[in-house]
């Protein structure tokens, strides 16, 4: 009988340990582990070596390690075995441990720990190691610098990445496409697409990796056609070709080539698509909202028995949500569980459930969230701002602060809009305390957000304050909210100022800047300088003027007294002109009483918006002021006749977190005798002061006494003297009108301002009004 030499059976030993390890068989490794013991093998460093890279790479850590522990020899192979073992799961404590145990560490052991690192996420601690291989003078190897290369593209560390390149023909691993296509990757992640550009140039040899950096990079920068241009080029193409194509369409907006990239892999290709590439059709499906592609798409998934749970299931919620199908969209939530929704998931419901106006789901969902990011709690604020519920989204913000995570800007921008939508001081000031103490009151979109805050609630001086902090980093937005803010104030010199101001600083005004610039011009009568910065505007800058910008020229020209002038430049205007615009004409006409150019703005307006009450009842009152009674009672007849409802003028204070409304002869506040008391000895006192009620404003035929009743309880009067019996002594009074003031309120609250000793901020449809010691800040053009 022959026996075998130990050779041979060292040899066939691991040939059998090779194959337990491909089919992962635990237990036919033992049993060749038995049989060297039994042969006598058990003192070979190869076969054991053999042996301990089974049990590590089969999860039997404990098993390698214990041999490992009874080697009689260790060779560098051994210690490495053991180094990946503990590398490759993440264990990098242990691993680092036995790397410095490591007799003589060779290129395998530095690029073991290098490659552990990178898997960890430490992609500066793989480059520490590195720096500490390259001084030990240990020569790196093609499988080092690839792992190198890609930490330094992770963090985009381009200096040390040059460096490496620096080592790569030191060290003359240029031949190797891997390594090259590494370089590439490095350059086109850290920001350097020209040396991209030349390598891919250079390269010899270039696989389907390579051309895939290069549609990467592309695409990265927004160059779709260069892109396309690489794909239409590659001979061969993988999944993640494909992906990178329908990737960079969706993301750039061009879904529908997306989608058609998507259609032609399928038609073209033998590859089967990954989550990636469902991914990235559902959501072009998604923006395009094409509800039944969607469906075909979610078929094709369910055919192939696709793992709908993750990221491609909060795809499939996201299309079906923004595509109309919220309820299928629900189900799916219901099936796949609430725990296992994205953010982006989320938001999409959310916008679903905005849409249908139905919140009370989407909050729902929101409560049982398992890890509401701010996101998440950003996106429900906003949800229920876009609805109108400001209450709410302040109640839910207050329950973020409390018990959820740091707001961030956007969160507190939406909550400085909704300060703005409740004219809120005090709330306002909260969210401002709030961004304090977060540390978002340094960023300037925040500040830019407290400028028009303050601004919109009345308080000016706080939105200068705000604009004086950020002076350093004020950007066109922060410029363009405090001159809009000033401009809503009637401060429009000071307005202009700031805009040159802006111009000599070297910042570009944008479109919304020059609507704030003409607004202020506007508001003081700046005709002049309004005709010079609209010019400015087309010739200089070559912004394009909107309908926004034509309105505003129109107003000015109007409130000026030039309506002829502003109705042949509303003639002259290349795009048709809107409702605000011929409004704009129409409110004109009716202050200087030109009937016959207000009846042609408001039939042309009327056109536009048939059931605009505010036409109706513009013309009625131009009418009955030109003395044409018969006119006004048509005009009236027809807007009864119609059904059109003149829109109710209303006003509205806060006082103590409360909002209290009132109508003219409002009775059905709590306080209205008390009310109604006080504002009858207010009329009596300015009136002694020398007041005279504006009583040619009611335009009825009616007793004088009678329409001084009406006069006295106007909306904002009422409002007034509520705040007074409510408020302390020099306590400033905020009062917010839905219609533009009328001229006896306004002549009556300068004088309730001197009376009371009171500044009186009041805000109509407008602009707002500040009154004090018997002056307006509009200086009586408004």
């Amino acid at each position: 009988m022959n026996i075998p030499d130990p050779f041979s059976l060292s040899y066939h030993n691991c040939r059998l340990l090779q194959e337990s390890l491909k089919s992962n068989d635990l237990l036919a490794g033992k049993l060749v582990h038995a049989r060297i013991i039994k042969s006598g093998l058990h003192c070979s460093v190869v076969l054991l070596n053999n042996l301990m890279n089974f049990y590590s790479r089969t999860g039997c850590f404990s098993d390698a390690q214990l041999l490992f522990d009874e080697m009689p020899v260790k060779t560098i192979f051994t210690w490495n075995t053991l180094l990946s073992a503990y590398s490759r799961q993440a264990k990098m404590s242990e691993a680092t441990e036995i790397f410095r145990k490591i007799p003589n560490r060779d290129s395998v052991s530095w690029s073991t720990i290098i490659m552990g690192y990178n898997q960890l996420g430490r992609f500066e601690s793989a480059l520490k190691v590195f720096d500490k291989m390259i001084k030990e003078r240990v020569i790196p190897t093609q499988y080092t610098i690839t792992s190198v290369l890609a930490s330094c593209a992770a963090i985009k560390a381009l200096d040390i990445g040059r460096e490496v390149h620096s080592f790569v023909v030191k060290f003359g691993l240029s031949g190797y496409v891997s390594v090259v296509n590494s370089l590439l990757n490095m350059y086109a992640k850290s920001g350097d697409p020209m040396m991209t550009r030349v390598i891919f140039d250079r390269m010899e040899y270039r696989n389907t990796s390579s051309w895939n950096v290069m549609i990467s990079l592309h695409m990265q920068h927004g160059r779709v056609d260069l892109a396309r241009g690489q794909f239409e080029r590659m001979s061969e193409r993988d999944i993640v070709t494909w992906n990178s194509m329908i990737a960079g369409y969706n993301q750039h907006g061009h879904d529908f080539d997306a989608l058609c990239t998507f259609s032609n892999m399928l038609r073209d290709s033998l590859l089967l698509p990954d989550k990636f590439t469902f991914i990235n059709a559902l959501s072009a499906c998604a923006n395009l909202e094409m509800l039944k592609l969607g469906k075909q798409i979610h078929a094709r998934i369910a055919s192939t028995n696709f793992n709908t749970y993750g990221p491609v299931g909060n795809a499939l919620i996201s299309m079906y949500a923004k595509s109309g199908g919220v309820q299928i969209a629900q189900k799916i939530v219901e099936q796949s569980g609430i725990s296992r929704l994205d953010v982006i998931a989320f938001t999409s419901l959310l916008d679903g459930y905005v849409k249908l106006g139905d919140l009370k789901p989407a909050r729902q969902i929101f409560d049982s969230l398992k890890d509401r990011d701010v996101v998440a709690w950003t996106a429900m604020i906003v949800g229920y701002l876009q609805n109108g519920l400001n209450a709410d989204a302040v109640e839910l913000f207050r329950l973020m602060v409390r018990d959820g995570p740091k707001p961030n800007n956007f969160t507190l921008a939406a909550m400085l809009s909704v300060s703005s939508s409740l004219t809120s001081l005090n709330h306002g000031k909260e969210i401002h305390a709030s961004a304090i103490r977060t540390g978002q009151a340094s960023l300037v979109s925040v500040n830019n957000a407290l400028i028009t805050m303050y601004a919109r609630v009345g308080s000016i001086n706080c939105a200068r304050k705000v604009f004086n902090q950020i002076h350093w980093f004020r950007d066109v937005v922060s410029w363009t909210s405090m001159i809009m803010a000033l401009a809503q104030h009637g401060l429009g010199e000071e307005a202009l100022e700031h805009f040159e101001k802006l111009l000599a600083a070297g910042i570009k005004p944008d479109h919304i800047t020059y609507v704030g610039v003409l607004s202020a011009c506007t508001h003081v009568g700046l005709v002049e300088q309004g005709r010079r910065y609209y010019n400015m505007m087309k010739d200089f800058h070559k912004i394009e003027p909107t309908l926004s910008h034509y309105a505003l020229m129109v107003d000015l020209l109007g409130r000026a007294g030039l309506t002829q002038e502003a109705y042949d430049f509303i003639e002259k205007m290349p795009i048709e002109p809107d409702a605000v615009t011929w409004g704009s004409l129409l409110s004109s006409c009716k202050v200087y009483k030109n009937a016959e150019l207000g009846k042609v703005a408001a039939e042309r307006l009327l056109l536009i918006d048939p059931d605009n009450s505010g036409a109706y009842s513009a013309l009625a009152n131009l009418y009955s002021v030109c003395g044409k009674w018969d006119d006004a009672a048509k005009i009236r007849k027809l807007m009864k006749d119609g059904g059109v409802k003149k829109e109710q003028g209303i006003s509205w204070v806060q006082i103590k977190n409360k909002f209290h409304v009132f109508g003219a002869e409002d009775g059905l506040h709590p306080q209205k005798d008390e009310i109604y008391k006080m504002m009858a000895k207010i009329w009596e006192d300015i009136k002694k002061m020398g007041f005279v009620p504006d009583t040619e404003s009611v335009l009825h035929d009616l007793e004088e006494e009678v329409k001084e009743q009406m006069l006295r309880h106007h909306s904002e009067k009422l409002a007034i003297a509520f705040a007074l019996i409510s408020t302390p002594e020099n306590t400033t009074l905020r009062i917010m009108k839905n219609l533009r003031v009328c001229n006896d309120c306004h002549s009556a609250i300068k004088f309730m301002s001197k009376l009371s000793g009171r500044e009186i901020i009041v805000r109509d449809a407008t602009r707002f009004h500040h009154f004090k010691d018997g002056f307006c800040s509009c200086r009586d053009y408004w």
